[in-house]
């Protein structure tokens, strides 16, 4: 279960940015092509900030699709399975457009 040492890493860039102010919801953006799951990141999220000065705070994950472009072809589509292969043409020279993302997108503060 490694989202619990990912939560670890959020929470310590979190407070940095947060200098001081309080959290209510950090946004969070996850590729489908990380081996991470969302459910398990936010229940981990909840472990991770008892105790810290971002306790009580909602982590919020969207998830982006998987989607490749054909080389040969330029085809672009969105997989629902991990199996790099274009629908146009049937070409497996593609590159992974989409999918890998994980990112902090945005922190909501409260007003002071």
């Amino acid at each position: 279960m490694h989202e619990l040492s990912i939560c670890k890493s959020i929470l310590d860039i979190v407070d940095r940015h947060a200098a001081g102010r309080e959290v209510q919801t950090v946004h969070l953006r996850v590729g489908a092509l990380r081996q991470i799951v969302p459910d398990t990141l936010v229940h981990c999220w909840s472990l991770v900030n008892e105790q810290t000065a971002l306790a009580g705070s909602e982590l919020r994950v969207e998830r982006v699709p998987a989607a490749i472009r054909c080389r040969s072809c330029a085809h672009v589509q969105t997989l629902d399975e991990p199996i790099l292969v274009c629908d146009g043409c049937g070409g497996t020279e593609v590159e992974i457009v989409a999918g890998e993302e994980f990112l902090i997108t945005a922190l909501e503060l409260a007003e002071a």
